[in-house]
């Protein structure tokens, strides 16, 4: 009988990530895609292929592959390769024209310039910009910005011509056009409005945020191998993209066919396509290890960073944020849930403020009346501002989070500033979720915050911001229990923690080693830990160039 070759690693740090599993010196055994054995040295290669390769980690850490259950890989990819305006890059209105006029300086008339993460709520001009603050840096080419936040975007007047945006446009339902005091449109465009100025090639209307542009299927699978590799260096073996259109899924089935998808991919249709599964009586999970279709993802309110999300007492500097709801009726919210529902969908919502919060769980509590269904885990993507009563009522319906710790550093200074402090210091209030029983995962959100698993990691930890402030800290989580969030809680979060999110027998063989231990990091220096190796499915897809691996025997 001939036996698979396998892979051995010895002499390692082992982190399982299995619920109240210490840590322990040994290493993993992998056979095909799969781990057969978890131990000791002795133990692991005694189940292992007496011709199986064997690697010594020297006393590295060995941890299950992360997972990242709240991202946006193929426009992570499309970012990494755009212009970037985050701060503190581009600090000022000032910085901001003068970084659009450098690349219009060597960009052909005509052409459109995109650029991303600008973060205007950081900046000390204290007013957002605006088209005419653009058209300083050119007037012939049409300019669009990103919000860092995904939620909103600027036009400059070029742009808001070419995309037949006039003064008499309405405001879209889910969206709204920021106009100035003389009623003008000032091309800053929020939510849902998004749409009126992104060349968009499937229009989501008050779904969601409208950033599905036209670019080609070749640059999008361009952009989904250039983030598949930037992703398996920094450790991250799956993913769930949280929006997803036909745009997205034909770039990830074509990425699959061609062999650029790097990672695992679990993808979330938006429901605007709701009415199209239900015709063909299709729901998640769906697929297979490699790309999948889960959760469908809708939309409560908008974001926090940019003063859309919806709380039921107002807030920002003067008080002037209202919040939005991309549903403008409740009802229909409410029936979209129950029948995505009824259908059998697991179900993740945007919500950030409390009162999109109230609305979210109102849905939940009105299907699973309707439908009792035991383990659903259902989503609330985000939920950065639930109250205590929320979470006493998330835990009874069986409700999970998934948040993103890593907007303290990007957006916490504007977030004390918008505030009072009874709410900025229960954002994201990891440890009442805990206390409570509502099971929670940790996500990116990438490109909204950083990819990499280690800083959101550090900022689980810290929850400081780029200016050096603390929000919340009784709510910071210890090391294990952000790692433990970013691998078996996250593959949990979208039933996947069957097959992946720990290291133990039968599960497929994605695991990362690291460079430096990160339960004896300093807690300031966890952002720098580095991935030495990245196995997904027992095959080596990264390793640091310095690395070298041996190909002994083990007999």
């Amino acid at each position: 009988m001939l036996l698979m070759r396998g892979l051995v690693l010895l002499n390692g740090r082992v982190f399982t990530a299995r619920p109240g599993e210490p840590r322990f010196d040994g290493g993993v055994a992998i056979v095909g895609d799969e781990i057969v054995a978890v131990g000791g040295d002795a133990a692991v290669r005694a189940m292992a292929p007496p011709d199986a390769q064997q690697i010594d980690v020297d006393g590295r850490t060995i941890l299950p592959g992360f997972i990242d259950p709240h991202n946006h890989l193929a426009f992570t990819g499309a970012e990494l390769a755009a212009v970037d305006v985050r701060y503190p890059g581009v600090a000022s209105i000032a910085d901001l024209v003068a970084r659009i006029a450098e690349v219009a300086e060597r960009t052909p008339d005509g052409t459109w310039i995109r650029a991303v993460g600008v973060n205007p709520e950081q900046f000390p001009d204290g007013r957002l910009p605006t088209r005419w603050d653009l058209d300083e840096a050119t007037r012939v080419h049409p300019v669009l910005v990103q919000h860092m936040s995904g939620h909103h975007a600027l036009a400059n007047t070029l742009a808001l011509e070419q995309r037949g945006v006039g003064e008499d446009v309405a405001d879209p339902p889910g969206g709204r056009l920021v106009r100035d005091d003389r009623g003008r449109v000032t091309g800053y465009c929020l939510d849902a409005a998004q749409a009126l100025v992104v060349p968009i090639d499937v229009d989501i209307g008050h779904h969601g945020p409208g950033f599905h542009d036209d670019a080609p299927l070749d640059e999008i699978v361009g952009d989904i191998d250039r983030a598949s590799r930037a992703y398996l260096a920094a450790g991250i073996t799956s993913i769930v993209d949280a929006q997803v259109t036909r745009r997205e899924l034909d770039a990830y089935r074509t990425a699959r066919e061609q062999g650029v998808l790097g990672v695992r991919v679990t993808a979330m249709p938006i429901s605007s396509q709701l009415d199209d599964y239900l015709a063909i009586g299709l729901a998640g999970p769906f697929g297979d290890d490699r790309l999948a279709i889960g959760p469908m993802k809708f939309y409560s309110d908008g974001a926090l960073t940019g003063g859309t999300a919806a709380f039921s007492t107002p807030y920002g500097p003067h008080g002037e944020f209202t919040g939005s709801l991309y549903w403008p009726s409740e009802d229909d919210f409410r029936d979209a849930i129950g029948r995505a529902h009824a259908q059998g969908w697991q179900i993740g919502v945007h919500a950030q403020g409390d009162r999109a919060i109230d609305r979210v769980l109102d849905a939940f509590d009105a299907a699973l009346a309707t439908h009792p269904r035991d383990d659903h885990r259902h989503r609330i993507e985000h939920c950065g501002g639930p109250r205590p009563d929320q979470l006493e009522r998330m835990a009874q319906l069986g409700v999970w989070a998934v948040g993103q710790p890593r907007y303290f550093w990007d957006a916490g200074d504007a977030w004390l500033a918008s505030l009072d402090a009874a709410r900025v210091h229960r954002l994201q209030p990891y440890r009442e979720m805990a206390d409570t029983r509502v099971r929670f995962a940790l996500s990116s959100d990438a490109p909204v915050a950083s990819y990499r698993p280690f800083d959101t990691v550090l900022s689980a930890v810290t929850r400081t911001t780029v200016g050096g402030a603390l929000i919340g800290e009784s709510q910071a989580l210890s090391v294990e229990e952000a790692l433990r969030a970013c691998t078996h809680d996250a593959a949990a979060s979208y039933f996947a923690d069957d097959r992946l999110g720990t290291l133990e027998v039968g599960k497929l063989a994605d695991l990362v080693v690291l460079e430096a231990d990160p339960f004896t990091t300093a807690v300031d220096r966890l952002g720098d830990i580095a991935v030495e190796m990245t196995l997904l499915g027992g095959e080596i897809v990264y390793e640091a160039a310095r690395r070298t691996a041996t190909s002994d025997s083990i007999s």
